[in-house]
């Protein structure tokens, strides 16, 4: 639980269909938050805006999520999102940056094709909806919150181009933190390890192969053990929330110890 009311605040999260996203927006509503989820699968978060949610330990009563499926690596539908989350929404207090992909290569399998659409998933579309995003987050001195991941600050081998968009994500988020800072906009980004999503999965790794890499991760992480999406999502609704009000420019580790060991 995280204990933190953010009832009245209002909510953007893309990748809400799984994982980090999914959970995000589910931990942002308990928490008295009106939510805006996106995602490519409009099942899913048709799914994501009907569960019954109970609230967070302090909170009244639970928000509402409220979804709009596509894709934000399209301009069109960045533009449409933006301007649909501040209308049924009423504004924007919280921006969280959730969507990614990842495809495991080294420098010779990657292909040009590849890596453009890595960095168009990861980090270029990132920055094209934050800057749709800022002139509403300004007028509520709100948030944003990136999802990044260990390879940001750490290289590993066999996914060049995953550390590459991820060390980008975390520039970005510097140096926008930097630029908004006066203005009353916090910016930080999270840094999880291996986490129990579909992230692996969809991106083509098979079941067999994914369940050998959780059980080795095991290893990997000095906790012993793998992320849950909601662990990342207390992190993320922390740096949302007023308690972080003194917070801006982190790329914060969640991830079992895992940036602090050797790649093995």
């Amino acid at each position: 639980m995280t204990h933190f009311d953010l009832t009245g605040r209002r909510a953007l999260v893309t990748g809400a269909t799984s994982g980090i996203g999914r959970a995000t927006a589910q931990l942002l509503a308990r928490a008295g938050a009106a939510v805006m989820a996106t995602g490519r699968n409009s099942d899913a978060l048709g799914g994501l805006a009907r569960e019954v949610l109970s609230p967070e330990p302090g909170v009244g009563a639970v928000g509402r999520i409220v979804p709009c499926a596509g894709d934000v690596t399209q301009a069109d539908f960045r533009a449409a999102l933006v301007a649909r989350a501040v209308q049924e929404l009423g504004g924007l207090d919280i921006l969280v940056n959730a969507a990614g992909i990842i495809q495991s290569a080294n420098w010779e399998g990657t292909t040009l094709d590849a890596w453009d659409h890595m960095l168009d998933v990861n980090l270029r579309s990132v920055f094209a909806l934050t800057q749709l995003a800022i002139p509403h987050l300004l007028a509520a001195h709100g948030a944003i919150v990136n999802v990044s991941s260990v390879t940001g600050p750490r290289a590993f081998p066999g996914v060049l181009a995953y550390c590459v968009s991820k060390a980008g994500v975390d520039q970005l988020t510097r140096c926008l933190a930097l630029e908004l800072a006066p203005q009353g906009v916090r910016v930080n980004a999270v840094c999880p390890g291996v986490v129990r999503t579909n992230l692996h999965r969809n991106g083509g790794m098979a079941e067999d192969r994914y369940a050998a890499f959780l059980e080795h991760s095991k290893t990997t992480h000095p906790m012993g053990r793998i992320g849950e999406p909601e662990e990342v999502a207390r992190l993320i609704a922390f740096l949302a929330s007023d308690a972080a009000g003194w917070i801006t420019g982190e790329t914060i580790a969640v991830d079992g110890g895992r940036h602090q060991t050797c790649a093995r």
